[in-house]
């Protein structure tokens, strides 16, 4: 089980340097993929304002705690961090473990040159480091990058990838790939091999003990990095304290008893009552009664009716556990919630990523809902209609993009009606891109109907926006009755 707390919304794993590698092996003898990011309150700010950023961090396999206001909010919240796990020294631990297991290294990312000056560098610190490609790519978007990458990583197949493209990049690139590239261990590390090569300087040992390492690239860098930390500092301070404060709020509630109702099943799909607070004390009990539910059914409703507070340890257990269930092919539906704990997921937007049911019917009953599968696009005066699915990420993506292939083949006219769609990742950016690049050549149009603030947002980020063309509603959409850009209702 990992260990989590979730600070200013993003899940953060409380772990040793010997621990994370110790993970780190495990999942390189899985021979699955794994994503790792290093996280530290640049991360925390971004994701609050990012919304596939923020699903990416509370989906990946470890996240290290990389800067100081990650461990100083922990000692605020009452659950102290083993201490920092940061990129500038998890690369190097990963090379002497690798050099002595024989792993296989990727570097990929950096300026011209840096990244095979930090391989040297390692290899001659560590004799027996396999590094078996460097490659850096010149700058583009993550959707426009070469697809030749990928390509030609996995023909290497290397045990860890290391990406320094700089985040949110980096952890976007990992994240719409990680299929194809089928590498165990992928990893962000943003300026490590810059810090390797000798290309940038690291602030002395007593900084580093100190939690002053910003303050000596501040010093190094001022005219770059000034305006970013001020602007990490107050709004990570302003998260932080959102939560610091519901959490002492939470505290004073009075406790109640266990629940009564035993463990049951119901179509199918287990359901476990919890009660009193979820916090440090009680994690453990919650997490093996949960755990040992899902190892029986990946689908299951957990009645949270009784719970009274949950703190950072207890967000961070329901956020680990909704993942093992969904990477089993299942889900786990949180019912009922107190209106403390529901106003606590929300206010660190939480219920995007969890989910929540009114009840415990409803929470059976949406597991046992089949998946609607995708509907055949509808012709409006010369328009083609397809309708977007719930989530257009990386597991639907191929989905829409084959019936909107199809349907442009007939009529290059398409919107695709996206009033559904709560979350886009950067797959489902590309997949759009590519439609609308198959309409344009056609002689016609893709336009996008419909789309809720979390799409929008994503596509602004990416710098989309401007490109596809955006209507507030599909009758505006197929009548043309907007301009393009039109902002959504």
């Amino acid at each position: 089980m990992r260990n989590v707390q979730v600070i200013a919304g993003v899940p953060i794993d409380d772990l040793t340097m010997e621990q994370a590698l110790d993970r780190i092996a495990s999942y390189i003898a899985s021979g699955r993929p794994h994503q790792i990011a290093t996280v530290n309150a640049d991360f925390c700010v971004k994701a609050w304002d990012d919304p596939e950023l923020r699903h990416i961090l509370r989906s990946a396999d470890m996240l290290t705690p990389d800067g100081m206001p990650l461990v100083w909010g922990a000692r605020l919240l009452g659950v102290p961090l083993e201490g920092r796990v940061t990129g500038a020294d998890l690369v190097p631990a990963m090379a002497q473990r690798g050099a002595e297991e024989g792993w296989r290294f990727y570097f990929l990312g950096a300026g011209p040159g840096i990244a095979a000056r930090a391989a040297e560098a390692l290899r001659q610190q560590h004799p027996g480091l396999q590094v078996v490609g460097v490659y850096s790519p010149p700058l583009s978007s993550v959707v426009e990058m070469d697809e030749q990458i990928v390509a030609r990583i996995r023909d290497l197949r290397p045990d860890v990838l290391l990406v320094a493209f700089g985040n949110p990049k980096q952890e976007k690139w990992i994240h719409m790939h990680a299929r194809e590239l089928g590498v165990p261990v992928s990893i962000g590390i943003g300026g490590t091999f810059d810090l390797i090569a000798g290309a940038t300087r690291r602030a002395p040992a007593w900084m580093q003990r100190a939690g002053l390492e910003w303050l000596y690239r501040l010093l190094q860098e001022p005219g770059r990095l000034w305006r970013r930390y001020v602007v990490d500092l107050v709004h990570f301070s302003r998260f932080f304290a959102l939560q610091w404060w519901r959490q002492r709020r939470g505290q004073g509630l009075a406790p109640i008893a266990p629940a009564a109702q035993p463990e049951r099943e119901e179509d199918g799909a287990p359901v476990i009552h919890l009660a009193g607070p979820l916090n440090l004390a009680t994690r453990d009990e919650a997490a093996a009664r949960v755990g040992e539910a899902l190892l029986r059914s990946p689908r299951l409703v957990v009645d949270m009716s009784r719970v009274t507070f949950c703190d950072s340890t207890g967000m961070g257990l329901l956020v680990d556990l909704t993942k093992r269930a969904r990477a089993e092919g299942g889900d786990l539906r949180l019912a009922a919630l107190s209106g403390e704990v529901a106003q606590t997921l929300r206010l660190l937007r939480l219920d995007a990523f969890l989910s929540l049911d009114g009840s415990v019917p409803e929470g059976l009953d949406a597991l046992s809902r089949p998946e609607t599968p995708p509907a055949e696009p509808k012709e409006v005066a010369r328009w083609q209609v397809l309708a977007g699915p719930e989530r257009l990420d990386i597991d639907h993506t191929a989905a829409l993009r084959r019936q909107g292939e199809a349907a442009l083949s007939r009529q290059p006219y398409l919107v695709v009606d996206l009033s559904v769609t709560a979350y886009m990742d950067s797959a489902g950016i590309a997949a759009l891109i590519a439609l609308h690049r198959q309409a344009s050549e056609a002689g016609g149009a893709l336009r996008l109907a419909g789309l809720r603030p979390d799409v929008r947002r994503t596509l602004d980020l990416a710098r989309v926006s401007t490109v596809l063309d955006c209507y507030s509603d599909l009758e505006r959409a197929t009548a043309g009755l907007a301009a393009q850009g039109e902002e959504p209702t």
